[in-house]
């Protein structure tokens, strides 16, 4: 039953982190839910409340600085709300249109167009389109840290 737990949690680990690359998957929740299928299955025997206390302290920093990221990144490139908006739209059609490849294109072409249709100039409207991108790209990669972080903290208390 051990063996089969952690099949099953590895398998939700590694979907997890896909799903955080392509946004259509809830990354950390996948890996949080890996962990608690590991624990009903083992008698939560090696994971103590104070393991899934500190696993919840980081899924909590992973959606603060996943939603901060992207809204500081686009307003100090001088993007609205609306280009935020519109960059989480971006990458979540973009992913799905273009696949891996809209990760990168979506967030740019969601803010630039969220910026065009309230007016501004393409020149502003494609500077925030690249404060977008970085914000998205760089709250990915404190995603990708964080989860690694919590499954090696997990390998670490089995």
């Amino acid at each position: 039953m051990k063996t089969l737990a952690l099949v099953l949690a590895i398998i939700m680990f590694l979907i997890g982190l896909i799903g955080t690359i392509l946004p259509a998957l809830p990354g950390v929740l996948l890996i949080f839910g890996g962990m608690l299928v590991y624990g009903f299955m083992t008698g939560f025997a090696s994971l103590s409340i104070w393991f899934f206390v500190m696993q919840l302290l980081v899924m909590a920093v992973i959606f603060i600085v996943d939603f901060i990221a992207s809204v500081v990144s686009t307003k100090k490139y001088g993007g609205s709300k609306q280009a935020a908006f519109g960059a989480a739209v971006g990458t979540i059609l973009g992913v799905i249109i273009l696949g891996p490849l809209g990760i990168i294109i979506g967030p740019f072409a969601g803010s630039v167009a969220a910026e065009v249709l309230l007016g501004k100039e393409i020149k502003q409207a494609v500077k925030v389109g690249f404060g977008s991108l970085v914000g998205v790209m760089g709250g990915t990669l404190f995603k990708l840290a964080a989860e690694a972080l919590m499954i090696i903290y997990f390998f670490m208390s089995i």
